[in-house]
């Protein structure tokens, strides 16, 4: 469903080179040191950075030099994007019509997801009326919202006390499982990943390093787990 074959971004002339395969439905976290280019990954497939090599397969279909726009992707920042000018409602409609002209199974489907992220008494607020927190929640029910089969999250929960985030987290696993979404989520928790992720890719000097089952980078035993300073069996859960 999602295939990158070495594609590459050149960063001050240094290559960032990727391979990586996603079946529909698939759901990886890309963990790894900063700077390491789990940000770059998520980049290139959402189409924001050149590629300068390779290939990219999105559903059947070369998107290797698409503009984002005409990407089946949807990626949700760090910073939450929202526009300032328009409330959460109507940041949230942008999900499903670029006008607002929505119909009242849209506007149905708006006020399911609002009231799934906790955002149902907030629709009117402007987006510097709320919280870091809030915000990122109103950025992700715009994401969930526009149903495209690709889901990129670049750490969309830091902002976020540790309940909240862990409903937001079973609120996204749930969405994917019922859509058959493809999940690629940056986080620096191994906790958070192994609450959404079976699969994790770990990211070092701008390659796929380590490719495999999340358990199994949990439990310490992998020369890779060593190399991020994942304690063997217990202790140190986030990496450095």
């Amino acid at each position: 469903m999602l295939t990158l074959t070495n594609l590459t971004y050149l960063y001050q002339h240094l290559p960032m080179r990727f391979s990586l395969s996603a079946a529909r439905g698939e759901r990886l976290a890309v963990l790894g040191p900063s700077g390491a280019g789990k940000s770059t990954l998520l980049s290139l497939i959402a189409g924001f950075l050149p590629v300068s090599q390779g290939a990219l397969r999105i559903d059947g279909a070369d998107h290797t030099h698409s503009v984002p726009s005409q990407r089946p992707v949807s990626m949700l920042f760090q910073e939450n994007n929202l526009f300032p000018h328009l409330n959460v409602q109507q940041n949230m409609a942008l999900g499903l019509h670029p006008g607002l002209k929505l119909n009242a199974a849209q506007r149905r489907q708006l006020e399911e997801i609002a009231d799934q992220v906790g955002l149902s008494d907030l629709l009117t607020r402007l987006p510097g009326q709320l919280s870091g927190g809030q915000r990122q929640r109103a950025a992700l029910a715009r994401c969930l919202l526009r149903e495209r089969p690709v889901l990129l999250l670049d750490e969309p929960f830091s902002a976020l006390d540790p309940a909240l985030r862990n409903e937001m987290l079973q609120l996204v696993r749930r969405v994917c499982e019922a859509r058959a979404i493809t999940l690629l989520m940056v986080s620096h928790s191994l906790e958070d990943a192994q609450q959404i992720a079976p699969r994790s890719l770990v990211i070092v000097d701008g390659r796929v390093y380590w490719d495999g089952a999340t358990e199994a980078l949990l439990s310490g035993n992998t020369r890779e787990a060593e190399v991020l300073g994942i304690a063997r069996a217990s202790g140190k859960k986030d990496l450095p």
